[in-house]
């Protein structure tokens, strides 16, 4: 079987999952993109499978404009060329205080088998991590001033690629509009714009 072939049945099978009671179905994707650019969010909100696509309400909003600042790509673009992958694939639902679950370990190993295919298959050259979750499945750090900004080599399920991490475009956190935020983040988009696998408009 082809990769893209291949690629085009993990979406499907990921799109079908039942792993977890608790999530809330269906699982989001956003499509068999064939790419050596990943990004790995962290777990949908209630709109995004609505929407059936990830990034698809105001954090979406947030993060695609940082890439049409600094890359020149709008979201159209960018979902045409960059897989976009996430920790957790279901909506967790909302805590008692009304926010949005995180994902629990056993779901975060559950889920972890799509992210090990889809390495696997895409063998990326490029994982753009957004939001701590996502970042600690790569790396282990104590503070996203420790990373964000950085460039960083990583070998996973047997292949290595960079890592540029990004912080998660929340409109909760106010951490990337506070310096020393804001100066990380868009070192982190310039590097991203700059590498070798990040595709020409």
């Amino acid at each position: 079987m082809k990769p893209q072939q291949k690629l085009d049945d993990l979406v499907t099978r990921l799109r079908a999952c039942t792993r977890c009671p608790k999530m809330h179905r269906p699982a989001v994707s956003g499509g068999a993109v064939f790419s050596k650019v990943m990004s790995v969010g962290q777990a949908p909100g209630v709109k995004e499978p609505v929407a059936g696509r990830p990034f698809a309400w105001t954090a979406g909003k947030t993060l695609f404009g940082w890439f049409t600042k600094t890359c020149g790509w709008t979201e159209a673009q960018f979902r045409e060329r960059v897989y976009m992958a996430a920790v957790a694939r279901c909506f967790p639902g909302k805590t008692n205080a009304g926010g949005d679950r995180v994902p629990d370990p056993g779901e975060i190993e559950q889920c972890a088998s799509w992210l090990e295919q889809e390495l696997a298959i895409l063998k990326p050259a490029l994982v753009i991590p957004i939001g701590k979750l996502a970042i600690l499945q790569f790396m282990q750090f104590d503070k996203l001033t420790d990373v964000i900004g950085g460039q960083f080599e990583v070998k996973k399920h047997g292949h290595r690629f960079d890592v540029i991490p990004l912080p998660h475009p929340s409109g909760a956190s106010p951490w990337h509009r506070m310096e020393p935020g804001k100066s990380l983040l868009e070192e982190a988009l310039v590097r991203i714009a700059t590498h070798k696998a990040w595709p020409s408009v």
